[in-house]
């Protein structure tokens, strides 16, 4: 399986051959391409021509964040694996406002249960959740009223808002308090958490869609417009509560991060740099950990069910098997 790189210190990134090295005041670190799927550079990488055309060449997404963690955008090498057919799929899908419909709900019922699949998991180990979970399960009856996709939305915002009060509980630490979502800045620690991982599934997810036939551009249940890619933020939807939302919970319950691992700035409050690397490393190992998947009936990484999910959105779009999201089973 192929890794991820996280670059956290400053340095400039060079081609020697056919391979890649990282140089900063540290030294040199060599960097096997074979083994790399999609470079992350949280520091300030400096970086040329030449090494932009071998990671063209090498099929490697290199994604740019800021000083804050924020996204920045993507160095996104020429398709490999787009399809004619396909685009022209997700365009008569989109185009088509029932196909449409039909399909973006399935990412809200995909976010709904496995929301519901977290709150479960945290209500069997003691927590006062019950009230949360009826409120969620009120608000999911109305999924397939909807008729737009603006409606899908905000049924979907307003469940999260319900489910977001529950971190409270599940947390229940005095210096992680969810209090309301806030973005852009977020305007407290929970939020940060949450902005963050959010911004890292949106990226893991844009560079498994290049790893398939689909294009990122065309989204179903957030809206194609202007914004560079969207089918990256339907398909996230499924997998917060699964992959973001666990990471947070593991590293406030076992005190990994702390008081300490955030700053103010941008006139919010942002993980600070060893925050992040502690983040991205709970964050990467949980795309990492295997399951036994029922349906498969063998093991597979979070990562790679991202991959599958997509897999899956390509059958339905072509016709051939009706997309269902994946759900937790415990």
């Amino acid at each position: 399986m192929k890794r991820t790189l996280y670059i956290f210190s400053n340095g400039e990134l060079k081609r020697k051959g056919n391979t890649i090295y990282f140089e900063s005041n540290e030294g040199k670190k060599y960097i096997p391409v074979e083994n790399i799927q999609e470079i992350f550079a949280f520091g300030e990488v400096t970086m040329n021509k030449k090494l932009f055309e071998f990671l063209c060449e090498s099929e490697i997404i290199l994604h740019f964040f800021n000083y804050y963690g924020y996204y920045v955008g993507s160095y996104y090498p020429r398709e490999h694996l787009n399809s004619g057919f396909m685009i022209l799929k997700q365009a008569e899908h989109y185009l088509d406002e029932s196909k449409r419909v039909s399909l973006a709900k399935k990412f809200v019922i995909g976010a709904v249960e496995n929301i519901n699949r977290v709150l479960a998991y945290y209500k069997n180990r003691g927590k006062d959740l019950n009230e949360v979970i009826e409120k969620i399960d009120s608000l999911s009856q109305h999924i397939n009223r909807c008729t737009t996709t603006e409606e899908l939305m905000a049924i979907e915002g307003n469940i999260r808002e319900k489910y977001y009060k529950a971190f409270d509980k599940i947390l229940d630490n005095e210096h992680f308090v969810f209090q309301a979502r806030s973005k852009r800045p977020p305007l407290n620690r929970i939020n940060a958490l949450i902005s963050f991982g959010n911004s890292l599934l949106y990226t893991v997810c844009l560079s498994e869609i290049y790893n398939t036939h689909l294009d990122p551009r065309i989204g179903f249940l957030h809206t194609t417009n202007f914004r560079r890619f969207t089918l990256n933020l339907d398909v996230s939807e499924v997998f917060k509560p699964i992959i973001v939302d666990r990471v947070i919970f593991n590293l406030v319950n076992k005190s990994m991060i702390k008081p300490q691992h955030f700053e103010s700035k941008l006139q919010g409050i942002v993980l600070n740099e060893k925050g992040r690397e502690i983040f991205i490393r709970e964050f990467d190992e949980r795309l990492r950990t295997s399951f036994h998947h029922r349906g498969l009936k063998r093991n597979v990484t979070y990562k790679t069910l991202i991959r599958l999910e997509l897999y899956k959105i390509e059958k339905h779009l072509m016709g051939d098997e009706e997309y269902k999201p994946f759900i937790s089973s415990w």
